[in-house]
């Protein structure tokens, strides 16, 4: 074995350039596969980190203006929604809706505590709410069903609203005015709006205090049984076609309302991660491939220039497994050196964008999502990925190495 690893030695000190431009072929390889994975791996975090916190079997409906016309109504119609469309969805898709929810708003509230004010819009939600939007409660409680109920005045404040309405002070208990209107704040939540995020109050009270009657912005449904995209299809075609039937306008007009299903998103979303994930291993395994193919060539150009030296081996009574030996050790040394080197810096670059990028946000001015998260590779999968590389380096070591123990030593003695 020391005669071995001194050979090898010897034999990369002789040929230094030849082994650093293969070895770097190598390491490239192994070092690009680790960071586009790495990468990939911030889209896909960002991505399942954004779901993680909603429901995603669920869809919101919003009013739109007809594009269509309709049993002579002509196109242009605004159509508004109420809370018995919501109802009667419930009813009529009772097998496939678990919950609703709606919103209603009120824009344009001053907002006041002391000698604080600012303007804002109240949104009345269903207490199912932060289960539906990518919200945050940092403390206190959200609102509940009694406050439904009761049409209770409480309020929940935006981390950035409470800071300007109490810069010194806890909010939690403290009436806020909302122009004549006492609200008493009971929680503090947080989201990715960047831009006048509103306050959150009982449905029900908005649509008495702010004399709403029956309208709402928007509806929210939770489903079951929708397992795939069809089946979400087929369902959205259904519930237009009932709102359609309630509200004049065609069933195909897709302007009439629109239907923003969250598990139809979703499904979308991982079909593009499952490409992306095939698509990095696919780049990252021929840069791989190209690598390999240059440890192959390099060992058969040693085969070339040392056809003499193991004709004479041969001839000296050195058996076809010692030469096989050499050949593959090389072979070996080279790849598992720069390959453990490639899979090092791979994993360095990896945790450096973890740290300059690890969560980042984009600003679109109303609102912020992170885009790319944790770009981060499992040490497990670059360990494999590098072990799978020494596999391939032996493999193509081992044809060269086969074509020098079919040498004779007669042809070999003879070479140039």
């Amino acid at each position: 074995m020391i005669d071995l690893l001194q050979e090898l030695y010897g034999t990369i000190l002789r040929n230094k350039l030849r082994t650093a431009l293969t070895g770097f072929a190598v390491a490239w390889g192994i070092f690009m596969l680790i960071v586009l994975l790495g990468a990939g791996n911030g889209l896909i975090h960002a991505f399942e980190n954004q779901s993680s916190s909603m429901m995603m079997n669920s869809l919101k409906v919003y009013p739109g203006w007809t594009g269509k016309p309709f049993n002579g109504l002509k196109e242009g119609r605004k159509i508004s929604l109420s809370d018995a469309d919501r109802t009667a969805a419930s009813t009529d898709f009772s097998e496939h809706i678990l919950s609703s929810g709606a919103t209603v708003s009120k824009s344009g509230v001053f907002l006041s505590y002391g000698n604080e004010r600012l303007s804002i819009g109240i949104d009345g939600v269903f207490p199912s709410y932060p289960q539906l939007e990518p919200i945050t409660l940092k403390r206190g409680r959200f609102i509940n069903e009694r406050d439904m109920q009761e049409k209770r005045k409480v309020i929940v404040l935006h981390e950035k609203t409470a800071d300007i309405l109490f810069p010194k002070s806890e909010p939690l208990g403290k009436q806020v005015q909302a122009q004549g209107v006492s609200y008493l704040v009971v929680g503090i939540y947080a989201d990715q709006n960047s831009f006048q995020p509103s306050a959150l109050a009982p449905f029900t009270t908005v649509q008495l205090v702010y004399h709403k009657g029956d309208s709402i912005d928007n509806m929210t449904f939770t489903t079951q049984g929708l397992t795939d995209e069809a089946t979400n299809d087929a369902f959205e075609k259904d519930l237009r076609r009932t709102l359609g039937s309630r509200k004049q306008f065609d069933p195909t007009d897709n302007n009439a309302v629109w239907i923003w299903n969250r598990f139809t998103q979703y499904l979308q979303q991982l079909t593009a991660n499952s490409i992306l994930h095939i698509a990095i291993w696919v780049i990252g395994i021929f840069t791989l491939l190209s690598g390999i193919v240059g440890v192959s060539n390099i060992m058969l150009i040693t085969v070339r220039e040392r056809t003499h030296e193991f004709g004479i081996r041969k001839a000296l009574g050195a058996k076809p497994l010692s030469i096989l030996r050499l050949i593959v050790a090389e072979s070996v040394a080279i790849t598992t050196l720069f390959g453990y080197l490639g899979m090092v810096a791979g994993v360095a670059v990896t945790e450096y964008m973890n740290y300059v990028a690890g969560k980042k946000v984009v600003d679109a001015g109303m609102f912020q999502f992170t885009v790319f998260e944790d770009p981060t590779v499992d040490l497990s999968i670059a360990i494999q990925a590098t072990l799978t590389l020494i596999i391939a380096g032996t493999l193509a070591g081992l044809f060269p190495a086969l074509k020098a123990v079919r040498i004779r030593p007669i042809e070999a003695l003879r070479a140039d």
